[in-house]
């Protein structure tokens, strides 16, 4: 029995980056021998186990064999026979592909390290193209990766896998997964290149891929082009450094300009509305979790309104603030003027633009929420009001307490 530490754990330690997760592979081991030891079974689809002490991943050395299209349909083969060079064979990137044995000594069959120093996105082999979560995993590591580029060969794959209907059969789970990650990555603009380059953003987020080409005023929009003010806004997100929801808002506020009409172009009026339509198909297609879901459908509607905030009078900043039900909700309110700062600053030339809306509206929501309802309906009560009424006293107040900290 040997064993090897492999993947991310060995990329990033010759990257002089922080191994947050170790992962490793049993060469000449059999179930029955990993159960004697006392390693612990958790692996559905083939023989993984957790080390007893250090509850890290150990796996069999497996071959694989495609079935069925998918991210499911493969065949295992882990016998004690398999070699270590067998198992990386069938990982996605040569930079993926190496290993350490347990004296730190490198194993390296596919060109890993060369890979490394080139700064390239190279698949391993053929196998590739049986996976089409690699399509996604490759995309999300251009995204961290901010200096690697595609292989020129590795890009051609992709193109044919798109083309052969192998993206089609994408679980959304699996989308979802990698989406997100991508997002949170250092460039997020870079996993969208990626995916755009081979064909594969148009079969998985065609709403996102409908803003390349469509123009905007460029008064307003230095940059022109929709899809390039997308990219700008999720790299601002991650120069901002914010939240998941935040960045899936930022992806989601524009989508309704994908479909204007040309005769109404540049001026998209009404997007924002037909943003929040796509947004949730695309929601309930991916299975978005409901945090983001819901900011994103804050963001979408409410993102003009939010920009042309300094010019609201008390009244109009409390009805924006029911709106966004931003009395309940206060961080998600927050969040939802983060993502529109990033929304502000995405633009050409405007990367370092003040965002003072943000900081008035946050203002307006803590005078706001200063009003003491339930003293204010306990004296409308008294006074005979109800419901309705009972609302409106209530409103009034916060316009009042508004009006205190921005007069107009």
């Amino acid at each position: 029995m040997k064993v090897y530490m492999v993947g991310g754990a060995v990329r990033d330690r010759l990257l002089g980056l922080p191994v947050q997760d170790r992962d490793w592979v049993v060469v000449g081991a059999t179930p029955e021998a990993m159960l004697a030891a006392g390693y612990t079974p958790v692996g559905k689809d083939f023989p993984v186990f957790l080390h007893p002490q250090t509850h890290e991943e150990y796996a069999l050395a497996r071959t694989e064999r495609k079935t069925a299209r998918g991210y499911h349909g493969f065949a295992f083969r882990t016998d004690p026979d398999v070699t270590l060079e067998q198992d990386l064979l069938r990982r996605d990137l040569t930079i993926n592909a190496m290993a350490q044995t347990e004296e730190g000594e490198l194993v390296d069959p596919y060109g890993g390290l060369r890979d490394l120093q080139a700064r390239e996105l190279r698949h391993v082999s053929e196998a590739f193209t049986e996976d089409p979560v690699r399509i996604l995993r490759l995309a999300r590591f251009a995204a961290r990766f901010v200096d690697f580029n595609v292989a020129a060969e590795t890009l051609v794959l992709m193109r044919r896998m798109v083309e052969d209907g192998e993206v089609d059969a994408l679980v959304p789970e699996r989308v979802w997964q990698e989406l997100s990650r991508g997002l949170m990555e250092a460039r997020p603009s870079r996993m969208f290149e990626v995916l755009r380059s081979c064909g594969a953003l148009q079969r998985v987020l065609p709403e996102v891929d409908r803003l390349w080409g469509v123009p905007q005023r460029v008064d307003l929009h230095p940059e022109v082009d929709t899809g390039m003010h997308l990219m700008m806004v999720l790299d601002t997100s991650a120069r901002l450094q914010t939240n998941l929801p935040v960045r899936f808002a930022c992806l989601a506020h524009d989508l309704g300009k994908g479909t204007t009409p040309a005769e109404m172009l540049p001026r998209h009026l009404g997007h924002e509305a037909r943003s929040v339509e796509l947004l949730r198909e695309l929601c309930q297609r991916l299975r978005v979790p409901n945090e983001c879901r819901e900011l994103a459908e804050v963001v979408a509607r409410e993102h003009g309104n939010i920009h042309r905030s300094e010019e609201s009078g008390p009244a109009a900043l409390v009805r924006l603030l029911e709106r966004c039900d931003a009395l309940r909700k206060p961080q998600r309110f927050a969040d939802a003027l983060l993502a529109c700062e990033c929304d502000a600053r995405g633009r050409l030339g405007l990367e370092q633009q003040a965002y003072p809306q943000r900081e008035r509206l946050l203002a307006a929501l803590e005078a706001a929420r200063s009003v003491s309802t339930a003293e204010l309906a306990e004296a409308a009560l008294a006074r005979g009001l109800q419901g309705p009424q009972i609302a409106e006293v209530i409103h009034q107040a916060r316009v009042e307490a508004v009006a205190a900290v921005h007069p107009q």
